[in-house]
């Protein structure tokens, strides 16, 4: 069974963003959305393996601005930064590996 996703409405804003240090993954999607729900099962175990990435399930629509700044379109999209700074995104991943190679590529 694939692992519900646990998205809420968050306070983050972009600044606060933008100073969040280390290698944070900000993951905008709905728990209602299908997509969403379909990726949790490539995206909990690649996660699992990376305790040194903080994560966000971010709820994303309309008027939200976090969402807007990053210029989000489709769900679930996942943005990785570095201290604050968008260093990859993966939107819709087919497969674990998409994210295992955003994360890898984030460390070179």
């Amino acid at each position: 069974m694939t692992p519900a996703a646990d998205y809420a409405a968050s306070d983050l804003q972009r600044p606060s963003a933008d100073g969040l240090p280390g290698l944070v993954l900000l993951q905008f999607g709905t728990n209602w959305c299908g997509y969403c729900q379909n990726a949790q099962a490539l995206i909990e175990p690649v996660m699992a393996a990376r305790p040194d990435v903080t994560r966000h399930l971010i709820e994303d629509g309309p008027g939200r601005p976090l969402g807007r700044s990053y210029r989000i379109k489709q769900w679930p999209t996942l943005l990785l930064l570095r201290d604050g700074q968008e260093v990859g995104r993966v939107v819709r991943p087919q497969d674990a590996q998409a994210l295992r190679d955003l994360l890898q590529a984030a460390n070179a």
